[in-house]
């Protein structure tokens, strides 16, 4: 079995390579399983909302995920010799920063469960299929063909993938759940977008699996009170 160091410092990678020690990708990666992971999750969750699952349903059934994702991580933290055994697998999806503490899937499955409980269905799912898909496409996009910075860790290709992807999941969504016009609808959707993409690019040390979907449902909550609209 080979050796995975989980440190993630700049000398500690020279390190790996000097020494043919496998290091776990770090957010800088492109890390493909892990994206791709991401978005099942969240798009299996918000179809299942969408075609399947009642309000009260969908909050049982993420409660009790959350809450056994909570134990996992405690039982993997802990006790790392128990966690080391599925390094093999975990790897694709693990990041070395990740190792020390929770990883991003705790605030991605509260976060999920919260904008289930708070706000009306389709906010709900806009922010949900926010979060799965516009998120990890600004992530590939951005660390693939970036070129161009906004600011630290953002480019402008990152950033025009994680609005396109928001502006069609939102159109998709209003169109089915949304009582008014069409131009209406899409003057929400680039709204949405936009301000969201914008909120993206802030900095912030709160992971964004937790303030992406909390951000969306608030400024469509905001814009849906500014607007007068009815959903369906």
């Amino acid at each position: 079995m080979s050796r995975i160091n989980y440190m993630w410092d700049e000398k500690t990678v020279e390190e790996n390579t000097y020494n043919n020690v496998e290091a776990l990708p770090t957010r800088n990666n492109l890390q493909i399983p892990r994206r791709l992971f991401h978005m099942a999750n969240g798009s299996v969750i918000a179809t299942l909302y969408w075609l399947s699952f009642s309000h009260s349903q969908m909050i049982r059934f993420l409660g009790t995920i959350a809450c056994l994702l909570y134990v996992a991580e405690q039982i993997r933290i802990n006790y790392p010799q128990v966690s080391a055994k599925f390094l093999p697998i975990t790897k694709f999806v693990m990041r070395a920063e990740e190792q020390l503490k929770e990883s991003a899937m705790v605030p991605y499955a509260f976060a999920v469960l919260l904008t289930i409980i708070t706000f009306p269905k389709p906010i709900a799912l806009v922010a949900i299929f926010t979060l799965a898909i516009a998120d990890p496409m600004s992530a590939i996009i951005g660390i693939r063909f970036g070129k161009r910075k906004i600011v630290s860790h953002k480019s402008l290709e990152g950033s025009a993938a994680f609005f396109i992807s928001t502006l069609i999941i939102s159109n998709i969504i209003l169109f089915n759940f949304v009582d008014a016009s069409d131009g209406m609808i899409i003057l929400l959707s680039l709204l949405i977008a936009f301000f969201t993409s914008c909120f993206e690019m802030i900095p912030l040390k709160i992971d964004d699996n937790l303030t992406i979907p909390l951000f969306v449902s608030f400024i469509m909550w905001m814009l849906f009170e500014s607007f007068g609209i009815v959903l369906l």
